[in-house]
């Protein structure tokens, strides 16, 4: 059974982050789809709720970079994952899992360094224009010769 989750240290993210289990809330239900016999009678999809204002396993810059980055997916600070794919209960919940690790990661690494505009050189310049030359020298060569 899946404990913590665990996301490993990355960009914008150097010593890591464990969300304890305790600050986690499993719900059950049953999902829709394919599931045999026991379609009726299995709770298998997963709703994981964790609640990111309260957490402790933030800091105050991280639980404020997740606030504003996955405002849109909060319900008053709380993140809520569903994964219902598997017919299986115990996938589900590492999907689950998985899902909140990678949002997690996500709104917490750094935006990317903005784009410096460049020109194309002069060789590369030419070698398109050549390119475009014998593109345009074998489409001739299917043309219909000219009745004089």
């Amino acid at each position: 059974m899946p404990d913590d989750v665990v996301i490993a240290a990355q960009r914008g993210l150097p010593d890591g982050l464990t969300i304890p289990s305790a600050e986690l809330v499993e719900t059950f239900s049953r999902a829709s789809g394919p599931g045999g016999q026991g379609v009726n009678t299995t709770d298998s999809r997963v709703e994981l709720r964790w609640d990111v204002q309260a957490s402790t396993a933030l800091t105050p810059g991280q639980r404020q970079r997740l606030l504003v980055e996955l405002a849109p997916r909060l319900t008053d600070g709380v993140l809520s994952v569903v994964a219902s794919e598997h017919r299986a209960q115990l996938q589900n919940r590492t999907a689950a899992r998985g899902r909140l690790r990678n949002l997690v990661a996500a709104a917490l690494a750094p935006p990317p360094p903005p784009r410096r505009p460049t020109k194309p050189s002069r060789s590369a310049r030419e070698r398109r224009l050549q390119a475009k030359q014998r593109r345009s020298d074998l489409k001739s060569t299917r043309r219909r010769p000219p009745t004089d």
